[in-house]
């Protein structure tokens, strides 16, 4: 099978970006052709570039006419968009539309949605545009960029195409990763049945199973970026109000580490939290392998955190709160426990329980690697990724017989 995926890259990489290569990687182990054209934010530098970026974002014929020419040039079966905004632009949608070939889109964040991409403002979760012609709130609330501007730009782009049916016209299928990110969607106005549900996934290849003494290293772990939205300030006070013990290490970096750092060191825990900042993948696999459990405070809906597969694969139980997508990926008492998303006595109250229950732990951590096994392999994964193709090429083609 030939396929062409396009993707726009962020100026700071993330896990969204780990997930295109990874898929790219998968497809092309598999004997596939595979064709990945990319824009990079890094080319928005100038005033006067994020000026035509603005304008881009709601219809960029040059990213257009740049996907037709490539389609046109390598005749691929499908297109895998992953990220349109804001260079390529839905734009894009038209160039495949036009030459004929079916489109599947991976909602990685809730862009269709919410025009910040996260529906959370003020420290909490909120949903406010969700399911609105006009996004208002979001201008109101300068929730992009903390511009109204850009908030305005962004805005118009949804209200636009939602309004000439580019979401339901254009695209084929889109893949999220949970139940509850389904919900959102089709809360949001997205058509269910063309919404398929596909977890992340990590190389079993990477991950061979080795039989390991739980929590030999004796510490918690917290791997991601050190932000408002993923909750490192409650996992803090829950060490800080309720005099913690076992070390914690996060790794990770971000606009909040100088203020998180001030925060611990001020209370007197700079010898007990530990801040080990952005490491390679080899060290960050290493640390998971040794701790007790790992973290995830968020008090956003998240999507599908890497670091949760890359846990469960390396048998190491996580803690997170039960909300949105976290509440379905993690099984509280089978791959995990749940705590109240926000609440810091609650946290810190199932940080205790764990530490002072080692066997329940260790056998979470053996349920942990059965999750994986069984559900976020790259063979299952594969397998799941092709029959969404082959679904969509099968309708594309049964739609255009109907044609002739």
């Amino acid at each position: 099978m030939k396929l062409l995926i396009l993707h726009n890259r962020y100026r700071f990489a993330g896990g969204e970006d780990r997930v295109v290569q990874a898929e790219k990687r998968l497809l092309e182990a598999n004997g596939h052709e595979v064709i990945l054209l990319e824009e990079n934010n890094h080319s928005i530098i100038s005033v006067w570039d994020t000026f035509v970026a603005a304008g881009g974002a709601i219809y960029s014929f040059a990213a257009k006419n740049r996907v037709e020419a490539e389609i046109s040039r390598f005749c691929p079966e499908i297109v895998h968009v992953h990220n349109f905004f804001p260079l390529l632009s839905p734009a894009v949608y038209d160039a495949c539309y036009s030459a004929g070939v079916p489109v599947v889109q991976t909602l990685h964040n809730y862009r269709l949605a919410c025009p910040k991409a996260m529906p959370f403002r003020d420290g909490k979760t909120c949903e406010d545009c969700i399911g609105k012609l006009i996004p208002w709130s979001s201008v109101v609330h300068a929730c992009y960029r903390n511009s109204h501007l850009q908030s305005s730009v962004v805005a118009t782009m949804s209200t636009w195409h939602r309004l000439r049916g580019t979401w339901h016209k254009r695209v084929d299928a889109y893949i999220v990763f949970t139940h509850f990110q389904k919900e959102k969607m089709v809360q949001a106005g997205l058509p269910t049945e063309k919404i398929y549900i596909k977890p992340n996934f990590v190389f079993h290849a990477d991950f061979p199973h080795k039989d390991s003494q739980y929590g030999k290293g004796n510490y918690i772990l917290f791997v991601g970026r050190l932000s408002e939205e993923k909750g490192v300030s409650v996992l803090i006070d829950a060490y800080i109000q309720n005099n913690l013990s076992i070390p914690l290490k996060i790794v990770g970096d971000g606009p909040l580490r100088q203020v998180l750092q001030a925060k611990a060191q001020n209370a007197g825990y700079e010898n007990l939290i530990e801040f080990l900042g952005f490491q390679d993948k080899s060290k960050v696999l290493r640390l998971m392998h040794n701790a007790n459990f790992l973290v995830i405070p968020s008090i956003w809906y998240e999507g599908f955190p890497l670091t949760i597969v890359e846990a469960f694969a390396c048998s190491l139980p996580v803690l997170a709160p039960k909300l949105g997508s976290m509440a379905e990926i993690v099984e509280d008492g089978v791959n995990g426990l749940h705590f109240e998303a926000g609440n810091s006595q609650d946290l810190a109250a199932k940080i205790n329980w764990a530490i002072k229950h080692p066997e329940v732990m260790a056998a979470t951590g053996k349920n942990c690697r059965s999750t994986y096994e069984s559900q976020y392999t790259s063979e299952a994964n594969y397998n799941q990724l092709m029959k969404i193709y082959q679904e969509v090429i099968d309708k594309a083609k049964f739609k255009f017989r109907n044609k002739l």
